[in-house]
C-alpha cells in the first residue's frame, strides 16, 4: 500500500470507531497492564492506532513497523504534529525478515495487517521470533463475510462517506480477510495455541494472549 493517493487517504481518514475499539479491547483483555517498555507495532500505517495507544500508556515507547515508505512519511508528519516523535520510532521493513532495533519485545500489537500478507504465517513467524517469554500479544483484523451481499452491506454501512479508493480497499480487505476458524488453524500450525481468537464486532476479530 505504497501509492501516494492511497497513503494520503488512510492518513486523512477518520478511523476513530475501529481504532478506539482496538484500544478498548486491549484494556478489556489486559486490565492490569502497565508498561514502561517498547511496544512493537507491526503494520502501523500512518500510526493512528500507535498514537491512540500512546495516550493510554504514556510511559510506553514504540517501534512502529511498516513496509510502505509513503505510509511512514504521513506517519512521521502526524507524529510530529502530536509531539510523539520521541516516543514513536518509525521503521521501514517487511515481514517476515524484519530488521528491528531490538530482538525481543514484551508487547507486540498489530491491526489489519494479517489480511494484507501474501503468506499469513509471516505474521505468526515474526511474533514467535520477536516475542520475549511471557510476552503479551494483541492483534485485530477483519473477518471475511460469508457472501458478497454482506461485503456490500458493510461497505455501505461503514465506508459510504469515504473516498472511492478507501471504499474499494475496504471491500477488497473484507474479501481477503480470514474467518475465525482459519485464524485458529493458523495459530495451531504455528505453535501459538495459547493465543485466543474472539469476534470483537460485526466485522472484526481479536487475537490475544500471553506467550
Amino acid at each position: 500500500m505504497n501509492e501516494e493517493a492511497q497513503a494520503k487517504a488512510y492518513a486523512l481518514a477518520n478511523f476513530s470507531e475501529p481504532h478506539d475499539l482496538f484500544v478498548d479491547k486491549f484494556k478489556e483483555k489486559f486490565p492490569n497492564f502497565s508498561f514502561n517498555d517498547v511496544v512493537l507495532d507491526l503494520g502501523c500505517g500512518p500510526c493512528d492506532i500507535t498514537r491512540r495507544f500512546s495516550l493510554s500508556y504514556p510511559d510506553a515507547s514504540f517501534h512502529a513497523v511498516d513496509g510502505a515508505s509513503r505510509m511512514l512519511m504521513h506517519a512521521k508528519a502526524l507524529n510530529e504534529e502530536s509531539g510523539l516523535t520521541d516516543r514513536i520510532k518509525l521503521i521501514k521493513t517487511c515481514l517476515p525478515d524484519v530488521k528491528l532495533p531490538q530482538s525481543l519485545y514484551h508487547l507486540i500489537i498489530s491491526n489489519s495487517l494479517l489480511h494484507h500478507l501474501h503468506n499469513p504465517f509471516s505474521l505468526w513467524r515474526t511474533i514467535r521470533q520477536h516475542a520475549k517469554p511471557y510476552a503479551s500479544i494483541f492483534i485485530m483484523d477483519l473477518i471475511r463475510p460469508t457472501d458478497e451481499v454482506t461485503v456490500r452491506y458493510f461497505s455501505d454501512e461503514y465506508a459510504k462517506d469515504e473516498p472511492d479508493i478507501l471504499k474499494d480497499d475496504f471491500e477488497n480487505s473484507l474479501r481477503a480477510a480470514f474467518t475465525i476458524e482459519e485464524v485458529q488453524q493458523q495459530l495451531n500450525e504455528s505453535g501459538l495455541k495459547q493465543l485466543q481468537v474472539e469476534q470483537a464486532s460485526d466485522r472484526h476479530m481479536i487475537i490475544f494472549g500471553t506467550l
